[in-house]
């Protein structure tokens, strides 16, 4: 007879993994089941051209929650994070500007761009720092249904209440100012340098489909700047081994605990009888049993694709519709026979080890999403580097690197399509941005991987190829995400779950929505 399992998990995606390992740590039998020959989803590292590791689409790490680190001892599994020192925004007249590790080398540098920036920019800080602590806690939560009578949701609600009046007056008018305005008009409220406001507002636009100064692109912002490295607040790092390395400690972690793992194991439908998920049917044919079946992919692709209509309410349904999934970034991942050598910094430097953001002024970024509002891709496109083999030698042969490119815009509905051509042309365009701050970087490219939303949708599983599994919207977050009502990882299918970044607390390499679901599948076998 065959095996029936406590919970069975749709897709290898660090949430999914993260909910195994919490589950299996509880004493359950989890299964995950994962369509790829890896786990990871979007967090891995493949070896596409001989010798390179590529960090295929994440790239960096910093939202990983250290309660998840602690838990799973992911150390004991590999986790090593090395930090990013510094972030470097090359001009077009020559000149850049650069964050470093080093505050007071940090001050010193804006004070050369702007006198009164370089005044404001501790208490900007200070500000922001504040704002994200404020929202943390709402990161643990489960949302609760506002609409809802029962004790669970009250409690919910006094807690989300009590929270919000212990920040205080002027917190609480900051971080509705943040939830509601641009990035661009947010940053001019408080710096003048051009690179300096274009480079921070990048933070606002990233894996979302809104320009710097569209409205709501603040708190995108601030969902970035929530992250910790070893209790350093707004660190940002790379993992050893790429960020596959981060998703296959997690494996590791939830296979120790008792969880079982198996690739090429993709899955066709969710099982339902009688209003309840029992199992799921693999593309193989095989059917597999449990108790309650998770699900690590997005909302789309999980209720649209895996699930039958008839076994959904219409409501429900067109909710799931409406959710807002935009392809917005594509990956251009570079093997070189040299590093770039940049005009603004020319040679082997510092700059090298940490970001290198293509991001000289906000209408930079704005002209990159005027023409993905029109349905090209950026000519100019906004892109955010690092060169992972000078941060993890291990990553690309000796005397050999790897460089990492995420960039900003490339639209999952192109004008007629994405195609061969089309894919290569937007290669194109990146390289060519670069080399207008690099200009040895066309000469250094010994191989390419040229990724569009459309790729990554076919290969990663990602609706529009989003990072995100959704928009970070304010009509998309905490109790609206996915949808009103079901957004605390239940769904109306008894003994059904989603586990994925399309839940409340949003995208990134986080871990908690994985944690908080599997938490929940917990305190409902417990009463």
């Amino acid at each position: 007879m065959a095996k029936t399992y406590d919970a069975i998990i749709i897709g290898g995606g660090h949430n999914g993994l993260v909910a195994a390992a919490y589950l299996a740590r509880a004493g359950k039998s989890a299964l995950v089941l994962e369509k790829r020959y890896l786990v990871g989803g979007a967090a891995v590292t493949e070896e596409i051209n001989p010798g390179f590791k590529y960090t295929v689409a994440s790239y960096v790490v910093s939202l990983l929650r250290p309660e998840i680190i602690r838990d799973l001892q992911l150390a004991k599994h590999g986790l090593t994070i090395l930090p990013l020192p510094s972030t470097f925004t090359p001009m077009l007249n020559g000149d850049y500007i650069a964050f470093w590790d080093d505050h007071d080398k940090t001050r010193r540098e804006i004070y050369r761009h702007s006198p009164k920036d370089a005044d404001v920019y501790d208490e900007y800080g200070r500000a922001m720092y504040h704002m994200a602590r404020a929202v943390k806690p709402i990161l643990s939560m489960i949302p609760p249904d506002i609409t809802a009578l029962s004790f669970g949701d009250l409690r919910g609600l006094a807690a989300l209440g009590g929270h919000m009046a212990s920040l205080g007056e002027d917190k609480f008018r900051g971080l509705y100012k943040l939830m509601t305005m641009s990035a661009a008009d947010f940053l001019e409220e408080w710096f003048e340098c051009e690179p300096l406001k274009a480079t921070k507002s990048a933070s606002g636009i990233i894996g979302t489909f809104m320009g710097p100064r569209s409205p709501g692109s603040a708190y995108v912002l601030l969902h970035h700047y929530m992250g910790e490295i070893d209790g350093a607040f707004r660190a940002w790092g790379f993992a050893k081994g790429g960020t596959g390395g981060i998703s296959e400690a997690i494996a590791s972690a939830a296979k120790s605990l008792g969880a079982e793992v198996r690739c090429n194991a993709g899955v066709s439908q969710v099982i339902i009888k009688n209003g309840q998920a029992v199992g799921v049917a693999l593309e193989s044919g095989e059917e597999i049993y449990a108790k309650v079946i998770l699900s690590g992919l997005d909302p789309k692709r999980t209720f649209l694709k895996l699930i039958e209509s008839k076994e959904l309410p219409n409501d429900f349904l067109d909710a799931i519709r409406r959710f807002k999934i935009q392809g917005s970034s594509g990956k251009v991942n570079l093997s070189l026979s040299e590093l770039p050598n940049f005009t603004a910094m020319p040679g082997m430097g510092p700059h090298l080890r940490g970001a290198m953001s293509i991001s000289p002024t906000l209408d930079h970024l704005e002209r990159a999403y005027d023409d993905a509002k029109y349905g090209e891709f950026s000519r100019q496109p906004y892109i955010d580097c690092i060169i992972p083999s000078l941060i993890d030698p291990h990553m690309a042969p000796p005397g050999k690197h790897v460089m990492s490119c995420f960039v900003q815009y490339a639209p999952y509905n192109l004008n007629g399509g994405w195609d061969e051509a089309k894919r290569e042309a937007f290669g194109d365009a990146v390289i060519n941005t670069l080399e207008q701050f690099a200009p040895n970087i066309k000469r250094a490219i010994l191989h390419r991987q040229v990724l569009s939303p459309w790729d990554i949708e076919n290969s990663m599983g990602l609706t529009e190829g989003n990072i995100f599994h959704g928009e970070l919207l304010l009509h998309q977050l905490f109790f609206l995400r996915p949808t009103p009502a079901w957004a605390d990882y239940r769904t109306p299918l008894r003994s059904f779950y989603q586990c994925g970044s399309g839940t409340h607390p949003g995208g990134g390499i986080m871990g908690a929505n994985g944690r908080l679901a599997a938490l929940e599948v917990l305190k409902e076998w417990r009463q």
